[in-house]
């Protein structure tokens, strides 16, 4: 329940609807709380009413970027509340509103994932500092990312659909054009289980992932740049790790600095992310400036698809660019399922077909070459070469 007033004195600071903040209080702080008004800084504040001791409703936040919690310190379930806010894949700025806080509860409070405290009851002035210093930290991240590279991350419905083919023969194909335009391309493999990516174009480097993974705050733009292999497109290749290893161990806070680094090294990054979704890899998608979700015409991938779909809009990721990618698709009158089909199950229109060529991919792959070397002429590199217009087009075609 979204609970409005005027009851706001301010300063005059005000910005056009952009990003969204909550404010979860109890009813009683909520009678006593000052209303901003639509809009501060660009953000729009909403005040909804709630049990502070109750888990967190995690739907109820959607894609707020800020969220204030009221907290009772002595209740380790209201405290929790902000843990699971701080930890969820958009990682939204999680405030804790607290009346008379001890020095020992707001350590417990910035520990348990707070970025900052505020006092109860509400005072007007103090959100609208909050909330104005919040916008210059979410500008000056967003200048820092977007003032380096763009970043394409690659999604399978399934295992086994060609979606690491379709990443590292298109992302060859992108470094290419890039290079003329006076752009670099970057591949990074984040599958570390099963990734390959290296290894498809031909590529056996003594370092990878692993070495990143390892150096921890030490990485930086020299440290990145030294780990790739330079394939002869133009692309720059960083490999899974040697060694399988769990999707948990990894930080998400580290693996998000990384890829963050890798995007002021080069114009643009692909990431082929793993096909098991981890908070890491969940925040690494919704970062993205584009998402190519891979599937193939059959049932139980097109039905994947879907489902993946529903997760990204679930985490308030309904503005993501994400673009179908079918791969494998054959034309035929006696085929049992068409791409009528696939866009129905789907619930939208499929952005890109690949044609199947399963003798020109596979032996590519064997070989570690580009298709054209296999073939020089084939329709699976036609039709990629479609999709990187369209991921040009995409990225670039405001800027």
């Amino acid at each position: 329940m979204d609970v409005k007033g005027s009851r706001f004195a301010t300063s005059g600071l005000r910005g056009s609807a952009g990003d969204k903040a909550l404010a979860l209080l109890s009813t009683d702080e909520i009678s006593r709380a000052p209303y901003p008004g639509p809009n501060i800084a660009g953000f729009t504040l909403q005040m909804a009413a709630a049990d502070i001791h109750a888990p967190l409703d995690r739907a109820a936040l959607g894609d707020a970027r800020m969220v204030l919690i009221e907290v009772d310190p002595a209740s380790p379930a209201s405290v929790r509340r902000v843990g699971e806010a701080a930890r969820l894949p958009l990682q939204p700025y999680v405030v804790a509103a607290v009346r008379d806080p001890t020095l020992a509860q707001l350590r417990q409070l910035l520990h348990e994932g707070a970025r900052d405290v505020i006092a109860l009851p509400l005072v007007g002035d103090e959100v609208e500092a909050l909330l104005v210093r919040l916008r210059a930290e979410l500008d000056a991240s967003r200048g820092q990312s977007h003032a380096g590279g763009k970043l394409v991350s690659v999604i399978k419905a399934v295992g086994g659909v060609g979606a690491t083919a379709i990443a590292t023969q298109a992302a060859c194909l992108f470094a290419e054009q890039e290079a003329k335009a006076g752009r670099s391309a970057c591949l990074i493999d984040l599958d570390l289980q099963f990734g390959n990516a290296a290894v498809y174009l031909g590529e056996y480097p003594k370092l990878s992932l692993q070495e990143i993974l390892e150096a921890g705050a030490r990485v930086d733009g020299a440290f990145v740049n030294s780990v790739t292999a330079m394939h002869a497109s133009g692309l720059s290749v960083i490999a899974a790790p040697p060694e399988m290893m769990p999707l948990e161990a990894v930080d998400t806070d580290q693996i998000c600095e990384f890829v963050e680094i890798a995007s002021r090294e080069y114009s643009t990054v692909f990431l082929d992310l793993p096909g098991n979704w981890t908070n890491w890899s969940l925040s690494l998608a919704t970062r993205s400036d584009l998402v190519l979700l891979v599937t193939e015409l059959s049932v139980p991938s097109l039905r994947q698809a879907r489902r993946q779909l529903n997760l990204l809009r679930q985490q308030g990721s309904s503005d993501l660019d994400i673009r179908i990618v079918l791969n494998r698709y054959e034309k035929g009158l006696f085929k049992t399922l068409k791409l009528d089909d696939a866009e129905h199950v789907l619930g939208r229109p499929v952005d890109f077909t690949v044609a199947n060529d399963f003798p020109v991919v596979s032996a590519a792959i064997d070989q570690g070459v580009r298709l054209t070397e296999i073939k020089p002429k084939n329709r699976v590199t036609r039709d990629l070469a479609t999709l990187v217009a369209g991921i040009s087009h995409s990225l670039y075609s405001e800027g």
